[in-house]
């Protein structure tokens, strides 16, 4: 009895065994690399916790200092709880994915929650610098780590990109600071450059060198304590009065490997998402289609992913982009027809297999063409461009066309405007040329006063309000200018004071602050 009761007992553990073998080696194959290539899976977050916001906020690891330094943001954001409760809800698609790239290298989890310091997580967000997406790169910095920014793409907004690039630089950023991450995040800022002079102006002078102590600008010496106090306030919202959207803590999208080129049209059609939301899970897309000649990693639901793979798998190549066959007029260029159908002379070159720019009446090329009208795509740049031009405020607006001989300081001049403002209504590069004739949207305020809130209905509104505020002990000019992110000369122009006469406490200052609408900011 023994014998057979071993014998049965050995049997069932190697049948078992090879179940568990077959399964393993039926999960590996089987792959459907007909259409669309997945990624390797990355690693993802071990879910102990429902709420991916409790999940980051019992594992901080950045230390705070005396609450003091954090008094004037947390101060900000209690007389504000509506704000932090609107960025929270927008970063609901992208925060399980950001987080996983911020845990996966190895990073404090309170990363994951610098883009609302950065972009209020608002992934078309754009800076009078020049700085674009969830993480604010600038051109150079985005180029120097593998951002690419092309006619069809900027890879400053899209968010799995752009958060791997930011994770790098904090990385090699706290290799340089020895491991201080308030001196990575600070450098995150301002430029590892100045941090560095900051540390070495110290030293000389004997002084500490942890950010607390450095004379930084003053952007910088906001910006860490901000991320601070955002990370106590995620932490303890009821304590502070915060209203903060639950996250779930699971992944919430599937991130897609296109072999070619894709109309975002037919994206929509074969995931069943409207156009509106693959731009805004896929904002580094600039035109009606994904990028020609190259690969991208497409982001969508995972719903709606399973769908898309389906319905790719199903058509031919050819239904991806709609082609057609255009006939050569007497002059016409290549770069006039590519600007007419709305691509690049460089993909009517590939793909009628064109060595250079020369082209000949009555000869035909194939082109490829967007599936739906121009107002379908209206998240792309060209419609978001048009969408600026159009936009109603209770500002007076004025249309500038560049014209020869201009820059962007003798336009500033003109119109009593500022060079950094003109480039943020215009998302600008400034280290490029303006091309001449280009259409520039400029603001000024209207001198009537009778503005009617009512009417401001349109997305993007800025609402200016007045408020009088009690100076309180130990505030002075340029502390509550950063408050109500207004200027000193603003404050002593409204409230014809001395710029350098003492304020007193319980004394009444107006400011004007600018509302901004919450899908704007």
């Amino acid at each position: 009895m023994f014998r057979w009761s071993f014998i049965l007992t050995h049997f069932r553990y190697l049948f078992y065994c090879s179940l568990l073998f077959l399964g393993a080696c039926a999960q590996q194959g089987g792959a459907n690399e007909n259409v669309v290539a997945d990624p390797p899976k990355t690693a993802t977050i071990k879910i102990q916790e429902k709420d991916l916001w409790r999940y980051i906020a019992k594992r901080y690891t950045l230390k705070k200092p005396d609450q003091k330094h954090l008094y004037w943001h947390i101060d900000w954001f209690k007389k504000n709880p509506d704000y932090l409760t609107r960025v929270t809800k927008r970063a609901q698609p992208y925060l399980f994915l950001v987080t996983q790239e911020v845990e996966k290298a190895g990073l404090p989890l309170e990363i994951a929650l610098l883009p609302i310091v950065e972009s209020a997580y608002y992934p078309f967000s754009y800076s009078h610098g020049s700085a674009s997406g969830l993480w604010q790169f600038i051109p150079s910095t985005g180029k120097l780590y593998g951002l690419k920014q092309n006619w069809w793409y900027d890879g400053r907004r899209d968010v799995l990109a752009s958060t791997r690039a930011a994770v790098k630089y904090l990385k090699n950023l706290n290799k340089l600071f020895k491991g201080d991450w308030l001196l990575a995040i600070a450098a995150y800022n301002s430029g590892p450059g100045r941090v560095q002079k900051a540390i070495k102006k110290n030293k000389k002078q004997g002084k500490k060198t942890d950010f607390w102590h450095l004379d930084l600008p003053k952007e910088t010496r906001g910006y860490v304590p901000r991320l601070l106090a955002v990370s106590e306030l995620i932490k303890f919202p009821e304590k502070y009065g915060q209203i903060i959207s639950t996250v779930s803590n699971q992944p919430q999208l599937d991130v897609i490997n296109l072999d070619s080129q894709f109309d975002l049209a037919t994206i929509a059609n074969w995931s069943g998402l409207e156009l509106e939301e693959i731009y805004n899970l896929n904002p580094g897309l600039k035109r009606w289609a994904t990028p020609a000649g190259e690969s991208y990693q497409l982001l969508l639901p995972l719903a709606n992913s399973t769908v898309f793979k389906k319905e790719a798998s199903s058509h031919p190549i050819q239904d991806r982009i709609k082609w057609v066959r255009h006939k050569i007029k007497k002059g016409e260029s290549l770069g006039g027809i590519a600007k007419q159908f709305k691509t690049t002379v460089k993909q009517i070159q590939t793909i009628n297999h064109l060595s250079d720019s020369i082209i000949r009446a009555g000869d035909y090329l194939i082109v490829p063409v967007s599936q739906r009208g121009d107002n379908s795509y209206l998240l792309s740049d060209t419609e978001r461009e048009k969408q600026r031009l159009i936009t109603k405020k209770t500002d007076k607006k004025i249309i500038h066309q560049v014209l020869s001989g201009e820059s962007l300081w003798l336009i500033a001049k003109k119109y009593n405007v500022s060079v950094n403002q003109i480039i943020k209504w215009n998302h600008l590069d400034r280290s490029k040329p303006l091309p001449l004739g280009k259409k520039l949207v400029l603001w000024q305020p209207l001198s009537s006063k009778d503005n009617n809130l009512s009417v401001l209905t349109t997305v993007g509104i800025d609402i200016d309000r007045t408020i009088f505020y009690s100076v309180k002990k130990g505030d002075y000019l340029s502390k509550i200018a950063k408050r109500f992110d207004v200027s000193v000369a603003q404050i002593v122009k409204w409230n014809q004071l001395d710029k350098n006469s003492h304020l007193k406490i319980g004394q009444k200052l107006k400011i004007i602050v600018n509302v901004i609408n919450s899908k704007m900011k």
